[in-house]
């Protein structure tokens, strides 16, 4: 993905389109490129934004869903946004959710997809397992339908940081935070419109995990993708837009 990485303050973000906002957060072993075909698609119709999330350069005891949520909310002050589209990925959605559940005045539309904050099985303390090649492509594949997507590039990508020390302490870090930080209590709350949209085989967070979205989340629609898994939006780009552009055009600004 070659776009332009560009700073505000400290900030690092990609931004390209004009239109009504549409804020992008990437999951825990995410990557710009995870957003490719979405950030292609969209950045024709909006204002495409993907901060570069500081996964492994905050202390250790910021290295947590509430301190990523921190990082994203003066992100959007710094940006100075005030009504916009918000969707999150994994981790990502994690973070949306925590953070719209403190901006709800900011915040238009909600999307999640494949979404922590009620249950996944998470790569947790066995992932990094550092040295095993073969052990993190199965562990990388098991995020897809379709082992393919796992291209050589995206598993030599999440073999460096799991083969990186501190990287893998922050990576433990966050995935033990997102366990802890169960939201199925405060979802009731969110009154925004939301989308789920979910792959049929994800198996980090299954389709039961979408379902109880769908019973809490009050204004929530549910989409299913037959043959898909945990990144909907890399695996089957063209039925994920799809998807999200008709949201969006019943939910304008």
């Amino acid at each position: 993905m070659e776009y332009e990485i560009k700073s505000l303050g400290k900030f690092k973000y990609v931004e390209e389109g004009q239109g009504e906002p549409l804020v992008l957060l990437h999951g825990l072993f995410g990557a710009l490129s995870n957003f490719k075909d979405l950030f292609d698609y969209f950045k024709q119709t909006h204002r495409v934004i993907i901060p570069m999330l500081p996964l492994y350069d905050l202390s250790l005891l910021e290295t947590s869903v509430s301190g990523l949520q921190r990082h994203v909310s003066k992100f959007i002050e710094a940006h100075e946004l005030t009504k916009f589209h918000l969707l999150g990925n994994s981790l990502g959605g994690h973070i949306a959710l925590v953070y719209t559940l403190k901006h709800q005045d900011k915040v238009h539309s909600l999307t999640l997809t494949g979404s922590s904050g009620l249950f996944e099985n998470g790569m947790g303390e066995t992932y990094p397992k550092r040295g095993d090649y073969d052990f993190i492509k199965k562990k990388t594949e098991l995020t897809f339908y379709d082992p393919h997507v796992a291209t050589t590039e995206l598993v030599d990508e999440v073999y460096s940081i799991v083969n990186n020390r501190i990287k893998a302490l922050k990576i433990i870090s966050l995935a033990k935070s997102a366990i802890r930080h169960n939201l199925g209590d405060e979802l009731m709350d969110i009154k925004m419109p939301t989308c789920l949209i979910w792959g049929k085989n994800d198996i980090i967070t299954p389709p039961i995990v979408a379902e109880e979205f769908k019973k809490l989340l009050t204004n929530s629609e549910l989409h299913w993708i037959d043959k898909c898994g945990h990144a909907p939006m890399m695996e089957v780009p063209q039925e994920f837009n799809q998807i999200l552009g008709e949201f969006l055009s019943r939910h304008k600004i």
